[in-house]
């Protein structure tokens, strides 16, 4: 009888840890090697630089403020927040959801470059042109400016006779030098046109042993990512397949990014792939440098379990954050709002362990709601398990017409709410913009949840009164990635005025497992 209990022990044991392994988010596996994806998160277009033992990536947010994330690693492999170099956009009415809005467009595929001192930050935004964000510190403040001119998938460099250049384009690459105010004094040079498919772009330039290389994809799902050289920034070029992976799963089409040499000598990149509807996840590959070209991947396919880069040295775990009490007097950088918020119309001080939310102006579905809360869900690396956002919602000052939840938040989007019905109180799903199911409302506080699986590509909605037992509202939004949006799909906590302005709620947490 001992031996059986000892044996079921063990049993236990070795289950409950294979399940805590199922469960992670970090890549790092803890015995010198990570997993691929290296973030299981919507970081997409990275670009990396390294300075002195530090390595910073810069990555896509769009239409989400703060935005223009930094994060920071030690070994490449596991990554802290550093800083949102864009508090917020205010060179358009439609960044504030004024009468329209920057969905699909926005901050895109930024160059991260640093010089004599400073770091840069180059990108566009198909609407409003080119941008140039510098700081001497990577964690801020950062300098934002407009520039005279704007360049498509930027590729800042920095050669070493002191010029500056940018390549930009798509389909046709071109090369522009610029003056120290990052003005072009020349014209846009075309030195290359793909010649494997349409949709060459996302060019970053390097010189390396003599040539300049411009590193960038036949982007898509089944990205391309290939290399160009030439002993003259203006070429000729000639080009080179460096990955084209087919292989189904965690590195299907891996495409776009930054070369990257550490400080021991090895060559590493970091692409991202297409994976699903929770976004394009970054994805580290180790390169090797065959007849003077940057090869990726092991035997032409990308890795996805490796031994990790050799840094001179070990480093901590690190998991990026997500789960917030609101016990802090601002918010951590895993969080974004939708647009630019106004910043009257929130408070985490106003009521201490709360986040209040009020409402700004009245509308007529969620897509045009201000102060909406956004955050990325991060994928389980057993690819089953699905992920689970839960928030409490106290509702006592809510406005006839009100709506506060959490939704899932893409196109399509749905949600799970409260709407506050003259005086009595509803809970609702949204699936889409419609109502799909309703009950009444006991009293003023309930537990919400979405639960959302990258895998299945479905998300389901619960309530409830206790953080314990809950109980299935409506039917499964499926969710898509979709080009309307151009971001992964999000948790969001929101609070709108369909009828009046003036009220607001207050989330006592927000947790993710």
């Amino acid at each position: 009888m001992k031996k059986n209990t000892c044996y079921l022990i063990l049993l236990c044991f070795f289950l409950s840890h294979a399940y805590a392994i199922g469960q992670k988010w970090q890549s790092d596996n803890g015995d010198g090697t990570y997993t691929n994806p290296v973030i299981p998160a919507d970081f997409p277009d990275p670009d990396v630089v390294f300075l002195d033992d530090t390595y910073y990536m810069v990555t896509t947010t769009m239409f989400v403020f703060p935005g223009v994330t930094v994060l920071k690693s030690k070994d490449l492999v596991n990554w802290e927040y550093c800083s949102n170099a864009v508090s917020r956009f205010d060179f358009s009415p439609c960044y504030n959801l004024d009468s329209c809005n920057r969905y699909a467009h926005g901050q895109w595929a930024t160059s991260i470059r640093y010089n004599n001192g400073k770091f840069y930050l180059l990108f566009i935004t198909l609407d409003e042109g080119g941008f140039l964000c510098t700081a001497e510190n990577p964690e801020g403040p950062w300098e934002l400016r407009k520039l005279p001119k704007g360049f498509y998938d930027p590729g800042l460099f920095f050669d070493d006779d002191g010029r500056i250049y940018v390549t930009h384009g798509y389909g046709t690459i071109r090369i522009t030098e610029l003056d120290e105010n990052f003005a072009p004094i020349s014209s846009d040079s075309s030195v290359f046109t793909g010649d494997i498919r349409n949709g060459l772009e996302g060019m970053h330039v390097y010189k390396i042993n003599g040539y300049y290389y411009l590193y960038g994809t036949y982007g898509g799902v089944d990205g391309i990512q290939v290399a160009l050289r030439s002993k003259n920034i203006y070429g000729p070029y000639e080009q080179k397949v460096v990955i084209e992976d087919r292989t189904p799963g965690v590195t299907f089409g891996i495409h776009q990014g930054a070369l990257i040499q550490t400080q021991t000598g090895e060559w590493w990149t970091m692409l991202f792939v297409d994976s699903g509807p929770f976004g394009r996840f970054p994805s580290l590959q180790p390169v090797t440098w065959v007849e003077d070209w940057p090869i990726v991947g092991v035997e032409g396919k990308g890795v996805v379990t490796y031994t990790k880069p050799n840094v001179g040295k070990d480093y901590p775990v690190k998991v990026l954050p997500t789960s917030d009490e609101f016990n802090e007097p601002g918010l951590g950088m895993q969080w974004g709002w939708n647009h630019n918020p106004d910043q009257e119309k929130w408070s985490l001080t106003e009521r201490k362990g709360f986040l209040r939310l009020k409402t700004v102006k009245v509308v007529s579905n969620l897509t045009e709601a201000q102060n909406t809360l956004t955050q990325r869900p991060f994928a389980h690396y057993d690819h089953i398990t699905p992920t689970t956002a839960v928030t409490m919602i106290d509702t006592r000052n809510m406005k006839n017409g009100d709506i506060a939840g959490l939704a899932v938040f893409q196109s399509p989007y749905a949600y799970i709410a409260v709407k506050q019905e003259e005086k009595s109180k509803q809970i609702i799903m949204v699936n889409n913009g419609e109502v799909v199911a309703s009950v009444p409302l006991k009293g003023n506080i309930v537990y919400v949840k979405a639960i959302a699986s990258n895998s299945t590509k479905i998300a389901t909605f619960e309530y409830g009164y206790n953080n314990k037992d809950f109980t299935v509202l409506g039917n499964e939004l499926h969710m898509r990635f979709n080009l309307k949006v151009f971001t992964g799909n999000k948790f969001c906590l929101f609070n709108n005025a369909t009828s009046e302005t003036g009220g607001f709620v207050d989330f006592g947490f927000f947790r993710i497992w």
